[in-house]
């Protein structure tokens, strides 16, 4: 089959903008469309991360060339007001000072070692210092990994395999986690993506969220996020996280928090902290390396010392601790004090607020429920609060689409999917906030003056 030829970079124009070929930014060749359809002859789909190639969203997606503060830059100049964040890595803001002096320092003496350094056990205590379940760390290359290696640790531990997990709950790209969600009652799961054959997930239970299943002497663990951040965002219910608490020790199954979104993202302590639930096992990731891939798992030093070179359940990783990401991770959490946790609170509340109050003056109906510094979105006539996965599910996609994309043609990036977190970030200040609320206004009475003409639309207010 032909292909029609590939447009490449101008030589004189990247010249001209400063871009050189090691380090573009796509200067020669400054279209969005052009660079995106380069790049799905490289990459499957142009991405390497599949949400971000806007199939959930519709049209193309804009293509960074560089991000500063709560903003970022795609190739053809334009900039927008950022409310993805790096879906929560970035919490300073983009190009934050400390981090970037932090990663400059730290590349002059290496990237990358294969031995133990100063920096990741400095990480690695910090982590320990501040949430106190996690007596040993060990750090590791994203949160995929992290979450796979404590499903690992558990079963090794226990001696058993079934996992629990919980509809709407994402842990990443691990076979056994990639499950379908429940209907209503604890099923054993399905496979969520093809390529995961059954019996990768045939000792996985999904039950459904903020509901405690019961469990029995065949369970390893059970694994969840203490604030659901993957279908919106659903806080737990009174009494969910303690009664999984008092249940896994009941059977003696281990209970991993997922902290990966909420770890260090909503307080110095992370979810654990603010409901006041210890668990054996926590995944990190995201602010823990200021913006660069990393991962870890946390817990007792009697479960993580089986770990591999101390125990028989093995770990390993050539970029594990990697030194420029420890640097990022150690000057992120140098940043996060409580006070800061405090605004950031305040400025999530402010901002659902604004979302609100531009959406109820559209017409157009959506929610913005706040758990902590996380705020969701909840598009359409969705009566009732959200609880767990079939309700978030009852979310008006079609809606939540086209304010995204009036949102984007008004300066302010969403995440291109229905069931995001929006995340607030330290560079979110009251001036941005005002921005994106006028920027709300103007979206969400385009979407309204669209769907006028649509019978039967729940995206009007009624």
């Amino acid at each position: 089959m032909n292909e029609p030829s590939i447009t490449y970079c101008d030589p004189e124009a990247c010249v001209a903008a400063g871009c050189v070929p090691t380090v573009c930014t796509g200067a020669g060749v400054p279209s969005n469309h052009v660079l995106f359809e380069r790049s799905r002859r490289a990459i499957p789909g142009g991405v390497n991360s599949s949400i971000r190639a806007f199939k959930a969203v519709g049209g193309e997606p804009y293509v960074v060339a560089r991000a500063e503060g709560a903003t970022i830059t795609d190739v053809e100049g334009t900039t927008y007001l950022d409310l993805v964040q790096s879906y929560g890595a970035v919490i300073l803001g983009h190009a934050h000072p400390a981090i970037t002096s932090a990663v400059s320092a730290a590349v002059g003496d290496g990237t990358s070692y294969g031995a133990p350094t100063p920096r990741e056990m400095k990480l690695a205590e910090a982590i320990g210092a501040r949430v106190p379940s996690c007596e040993r760390v060990r750090l590791m290359n994203s949160g995929t990994e992290a979450t796979s290696t404590a499903v690992r640790l558990a079963r090794g531990v226990t001696g058993r395999d079934r996992i629990v997990t919980f509809a709407g709950n994402f842990h990443g790209a691990t076979d056994a986690l990639l499950v379908a969600g429940g209907s209503g009652v604890a099923t054993l799961g399905l496979p969520g993506t093809a390529g995961v054959p059954d019996g990768a997930v045939a000792a996985t239970i999904v039950a459904p969220y903020n509901e405690v299943p019961e469990l029995d002497e065949r369970v390893a663990a059970v694994i969840v996020e203490p604030i659901a951040a993957n279908m919106g965002v659903v806080a737990p219910a009174p009494g969910f996280l303690a009664g999984l608490r008092a249940e896994c020790d009941r059977v003696g199954a281990l209970l991993i928090f997922d902290e990966v979104i909420t770890g260090f993202r909503v307080g110095v302590g992370g979810a654990q902290a603010k409901y006041d639930v210890r668990p054996d096992l926590t995944c990190f990731g995201k602010v823990i390396g200021g913006g660069l891939p990393i991962g870890a798992v946390g817990g007792r030093v009697e479960l993580m010392e089986h770990l591999s070179p101390l125990g028989p359940v093995f770990h390993a990783g050539t970029l594990a601790g990697n030194p420029i990401a420890t640097a990022a991770g150690l000057a992120a959490l140098d940043q996060l004090t409580p006070d800061v946790y405090i605004e950031l609170m305040a400025r999530a509340r402010h901002l659902a607020a604004t979302l609100r109050d531009a959406c109820s003056s559209a017409g157009f109906v959506a929610s913005f429920p706040v758990v902590g510094t996380l705020v969701g979105i909840v598009c359409g006539d969705h009566a009732g609060t959200v609880r767990n996965f079939d309700d978030a599910k009852r979310t008006d996609e079609r809606a939540y689409a086209a304010f995204f994309q009036a949102m984007l043609a008004a300066g302010v990036a969403m995440a291109p999917g229905a069931y995001e977190a929006i995340f607030v970030g330290l560079a979110h200040t009251d001036t941005v906030l005002a921005a994106i609320a006028d920027a709300a206004f103007e979206a969400a009475s385009t979407v309204v003056a669209a769907a006028s003409t649509e019978p039967g639309s729940t995206t009007l207010a009624p």
